[in-house]
């Protein structure tokens, strides 16, 4: 068990910002994170942390994960006081943080995503998971599944899948399984190229928009100037900031910016 003290960090808020499909609050206090092939408990009781891993495992991966070394503080801080509507985003969401999360499972879970809610990606993300990734079991006895490999959903024909209740969506995960399989898109090159070489490359996937590409930049490829823009976010913009979001202030934060906006849009707009 590794403890920790960890401020603008709030796991609720995080398993409401839509940014993770595998991560389910237990209790009040009590969160699960299922993360590519490796399961984690995590316990918060304001600032204070717990987390059901080895030191060793926490500084090698969740530590990243959950980009605890970043400064919320000082990009909250960045946010013009005169632009109360982000003012008051960004004081509902003080404790999101964007997640560093495994590419190939991003690509899938926003492929995923279209035309569609975040209670209905979980339920097709489980199904994938339970029908295609390998059976595990933590520490604590729990079976779990890790997401499927893109060689497994590679050989699979998009008539199962929608088993999985992914419906037209079938088509997008398949073609874009087979392409990472055959190495026609190499993933670990991807995640080395700047944010307009990476959503140049993911565009070129079958069924990846505008929108999508930017939630794999921003969510997988951590490329924080990233801004995906949704029917809520595509709202805001057009009550709040009809001369245009500021870009050139949240240089390089955008991402977080759209984060408070959208968690803000989502539970905090009556």
């Amino acid at each position: 068990m590794v403890k920790r003290t960890v401020s603008h960090f709030c796991m609720e808020q995080i398993c409401r910002s839509g940014q993770c499909f595998r991560m389910t609050q237990k209790s009040e206090e009590q969160f699960v994170v299922i993360a590519g092939d490796r399961y984690l408990e995590v316990w918060q009781r304001g600032d204070q942390c717990s987390f059901s891993c080895s030191d060793e495992e926490f500084e090698e991966f969740w530590n990243a994960y959950f980009d605890l070394d970043g400064d919320y503080a000082g990009c909250i801080a960045r946010i013009n006081p005169r632009d109360a509507y982000l003012t008051q985003a960004a004081a509902l969401g003080w404790g999101i943080r964007i997640l560093r999360q495994e590419l190939w499972e991003m690509i899938v879970s926003f492929l995923i995503s279209q035309q569609n809610n975040i209670t209905r990606i979980r339920k097709c993300i489980e199904n994938l998971c339970a029908a295609y990734g390998e059976r595990k079991i933590a520490e604590n006895g729990e079976t779990y599944f890790a997401f499927p490999t893109a060689q497994v959903l590679a050989q699979c024909e998009e008539e199962e899948l929608k088993a999985c209740n992914l419906g037209y969506r079938s088509k997008y995960v398949v073609r874009a399984a087979k392409r990472v399989a055959s190495g026609a898109l190499d993933l670990e090159k991807l995640s080395c190229l700047s944010y307009k070489k990476a959503k140049e490359e993911l565009l070129t996937l079958f069924g990846v928009g505008e929108k999508v590409a930017d939630c794999i930049c921003l969510f997988a490829l951590h490329h924080l100037e990233a801004f995906p823009v949704d029917t809520h976010i595509s709202q805001a913009l057009e009550k709040h900031y009809k001369r245009g979001f500021p870009n050139r202030r949240y240089h390089c934060v955008r991402g977080i910016m759209q984060q408070y906006i959208f968690y803000y849009e989502l539970w905090g707009n009556p």
